[in-house]
């Protein structure tokens, strides 16, 4: 059966986002709040999926020059904003050198051997500039949103991800041992550098929030000690959110991993309006929601393994049950507890979309 008969309450004719409201109720704003939609990355392979199987559009890969890049941002619009979500959310990274490792299908970062292991590497490291990176994409998104639609925005990977990329994870350990003041030297380049980026796009019109990812935990703990995590991390996300809250934006956090240990500096110090990022092994989002939903926005909440494996039921089953129990007490949004990666079945994907929107008619 085609994606556009499975389900019956999307795509949406005639949808009708409401930036201002989405943000009332994460906020706590809102005296009778409805669950919004939240998402932190849709990959293209699915994105593709829907765009031609549900919504009957042409795919446009992603490309250089004006015209494909265009086509690729108009589907971009589209597919959350017929799918009923109140924002579109883009990021992009400045290009860090960083050593990876490849498989048949994949790849990922060298955790062993970084490009800067020492004083001489930080010298000739080829630091990327600013001033040279295309922002027409932010510009393109922010202009061309329908009516009603925000622009959520971050950087591609957050301070911690590029430092223990670049010094790779392991070269980072021994330097914050061994060699402390060259950690601090590139954390403060990767800082200003997001600083300077972040500058160039968060006074956009259509800006609602700021949305880094910055994955700092594993499954029972941060990755580095919290202590190192306040030294050298944690001041540029109070940098980055003292941005968004001085032009009246909000300022969300997507961190994978068990991060319970600096969430009273991320809430109380950072001041963070929303924290992302939630896996059922490590703190099902209700239990989260219980000591802290008075104090932050939960977003998300779907563990990945039950979009990844579940059937289309348990992925229904889910979402009814955490819009039913975390709805009631607000500063709640619905979506999956990490993304929506390639390993994702549309199917499973759009049925936690329409059992929102199924719930949402009663």
């Amino acid at each position: 059966m085609s994606l556009s008969r499975m389900f019956s309450h999307i795509p949406i004719n005639n949808p009708r986002p409401d930036k201002d409201k989405f943000i009332k109720i994460l906020m706590g704003e809102d005296g009778n709040p409805d669950v919004p939609l939240v998402e932190y990355i849709i990959h293209d392979s699915i994105i593709k999926t829907i765009i031609t199987e549900m919504l009957n559009r042409e795919w446009i890969e992603w490309g250089s020059g004006p015209k494909p890049q265009k086509g690729y941002l108009d589907n971009f619009i589209e597919i959350w904003y017929r799918l009923g979500y109140d924002f579109v959310r883009f990021e992009q990274s400045l290009a860090f050198s960083e050593k990876h490792l490849s498989g048949k299908d994949r790849s990922w970062v060298d955790q062993q051997q970084g490009t800067i292991r020492n004083w001489h590497d930080f010298e000739k490291y080829n630091w990327p500039k600013v001033e040279d990176f295309d922002f027409s994409s932010y510009e393109y998104l922010n202009k061309n949103l329908p009516d009603g639609m925000g622009l959520i925005v971050s950087h591609g990977g957050g301070v911690f991800e590029h430092l223990s990329q670049i010094m790779s994870f392991e070269g980072l350990c021994y330097s914050l041992t061994d060699n402390h003041e060259l950690v601090l030297a590139i954390t403060d380049k990767l800082g200003n550098l997001m600083s300077d980026f972040y500058k160039h796009i968060i006074d956009l019109d259509n800006v609602i929030a700021l949305w880094p990812g910055d994955d700092m935990g594993y499954r029972t703990g941060t990755m580095i000690s919290p202590d190192d995590l306040r030294e050298f991390i944690l001041p540029w996300h109070k940098h980055f959110a003292t941005m968004a809250h001085d032009r009246n934006l909000q300022y969300f956090l997507h961190s994978c991993g068990n991060v319970l240990a600096i969430m009273d500096d991320l809430i109380e110090d950072i001041k963070i309006d929303g924290k992302h990022s939630f896996e059922d092994a490590i703190i099902p989002i209700d239990k989260f929601q219980q000591f802290y939903g008075e104090r932050t926005a939960v977003l998300g909440g779907i563990d990945i393994n039950i979009l990844s494996a579940g059937t289309i039921e348990d992925v229904r089953n889910r979402t009814r049950f955490l819009i039913e129990k975390c709805g009631k007490f607000g500063r709640f949004g619905i979506g999956s507890g990490n993304s929506i990666p390639d390993y994702v079945s549309a199917e499973n994907y759009l049925a936690m979309i329409d059992e929102k929107h199924r719930i949402g008619k009663h």
